[in-house]
């Protein structure tokens, strides 16, 4: 068994640099192939990342009243936090929210001298809630509008609930990550398809050129598998080779265009390239030995059945 796998690892090598221009075309193909996908993959992450930007500016803002007791408005606040779709609840003070206004009215004279006429802050405590996924601003929203239904009149709390004010921007960035993620799926499984016929089909043709050595091996009774063995030995080389070359042909293409997608998607793609590097290496290799493997297992097998 060894000597007969030494025999066909052997034969994959000498069938390798025998073909060396078909090999050299095969690994240019597949090359093209893994890095369209590695592409679409960077593509992907820049749009999730902007996808998580915007998400992370849409929340719920809940006003309080001025006079809201504190007790009830830290018991309200504890209550969203514990929700299993909220992803943080950021707590402004009155005081907090009175000193924000003077600052975003500064050159407003008007604004201040009526401030400065009120003998009391007549603004009162906010928290701001953000959800794990657009989605399930709804679910908090309902709870939020039953919190304030249970309120006795005497003891009001909540003032006013903006949901119903972003609920039109939350939906619509709703359903762009729905859409983003379903054409990303569709065009990756496309990608995928054209990969794999590009491929079968040129290592078919680098197997074309063997067919008169598979016959004359059939002759003398070889077995199939010992046949399929260079062959297929060759479609990992053929894999593993053109994976390794995508990722050098990434390097200079990130390098350049890094900074550029930082300004526009604050992602650079380089840095995002150089912290994933093992888990792009894997992904790539590993789809461009799966590609060649398997294409040159069936690429293969029509000799084997005449």
């Amino acid at each position: 068994m060894i000597t007969g796998f030494r025999r066909v690892v052997k034969a994959g090598f000498v069938g390798f640099w025998r073909n060396a221009y078909v090999s050299l075309a095969s690994i240019f193909v597949l090359t093209i192939a893994l890095f369209v996908i590695g592409s679409t993959m960077f593509l992907n992450q820049l749009l999730n990342t902007s996808l998580e930007i915007l998400q992370s500016k849409v929340d719920i803002n809940v006003y309080f009243v001025p006079d809201a007791p504190e007790e009830e408005v830290e018991r309200l606040r504890t209550a969203v936090a514990a929700l299993p779709d909220v992803a943080s609840v950021k707590y402004t003070s009155s005081e907090e929210a009175l000193a924000e206004y003077r600052e975003r009215n500064k050159d407003d004279t008007i604004s201040l001298q009526a401030l400065e006429e009120l003998d009391e802050n007549p603004l009162g405590a906010t928290i701001a809630i953000q959800a794990k996924e657009t989605s399930q601003y709804e679910n908090i929203a309902r709870f939020l509008d039953e919190q304030r239904a249970l309120e006795q009149p005497q003891v009001q709390v909540i003032d006013e609930i903006n949901y119903n004010n972003t609920k039109e921007s939350i939906d619509t960035l709703n359903s762009i990550i729905n859409a983003t993620k379903q054409a990303s799926l569709i065009i990756l499984g496309i990608l995928l398809v054209a990969a794999v016929l590009i491929t079968f089909n040129t290592i078919r043709l680098a197997i074309y050129t063997s067919r008169e050595e598979i016959s004359i091996m059939r002759l003398v009774g070889a077995s199939n598998m010992y046949i399929r063995g260079p062959f297929m030995l060759q479609g990992i080389m053929y894999g593993l080779i053109s994976g390794v070359m995508a990722l050098f042909l990434f390097y200079p293409l990130l390098t350049w265009i890094g900074p550029r997608t930082e300004a526009f998607f604050e992602l650079n793609l380089f840095d995002y390239y150089i912290v994933h590097f093992g888990e792009i290496f894997v992904v790539l290799v590993s789809i461009g030995i799966v590609l060649g493997l398997v294409s040159s297992t069936f690429a293969v097998a029509r000799y084997l059945r005449t």
